[in-house]
């Protein structure tokens, strides 16, 4: 005889604010995250990039998110974001690698500074590009001033 617990699926809720929050989120493999704040605006430019200007960015923010990842820090590189190495620290870091023009015309020109940046600090924050290819994986709702995104 099987419980119930057996017939209902296993469903993780999330409610994140920041790009750490985020990356988390999506390594636990949450069904549902509700992102709110500024950080809901960048996820709609992440999610809304098409196919082709996807495959160019992500390999200047591979680039990117290795070279903060390669920095001595103390701290894990799983906990390396905006929060662990001040804006400031992943601010520098990124100007100073999408300087080359070559990044600089993939990266930013796909998806603008801003949202280039939090791309990073997800990717950063998340171990890696993977936890933003799943981020784009999931299906985007806007429900009133949150973006919901749902496994598909």
């Amino acid at each position: 005889m099987s419980k119930i617990s057996d017939k209902v699926p296993n469903v993780t809720a999330r409610k994140v604010r920041t790009e750490k929050e985020l990356a988390q989120a999506i390594k636990q493999n949450a069904d549902t995250i509700e992102i709110s704040g500024d950080l809901k605006n960048k996820v709609i430019v992440i999610k809304a990039t098409g196919q082709v200007a996807w495959v160019v960015a992500i390999g200047g923010i591979g680039v990117a998110i290795a070279a903060i990842i390669a920095m001595p820090t103390p701290a894990a590189p799983a906990a390396i974001g905006v929060e662990a190495l001040g804006l400031t620290g992943v601010a520098a870091t990124f100007h100073g690698i999408i300087a080359t023009p070559a990044v600089a015309s993939t990266v930013v020109g796909v998806t603008g500074k801003t949202v280039a940046l939090s791309a990073v600090s997800i990717g950063v924050a998340g171990g890696g590009v993977g936890v933003l290819n799943k981020l784009r994986s999931y299906k985007l709702e806007k429900k009133n001033n949150v973006v919901i995104l749902r496994k598909k």
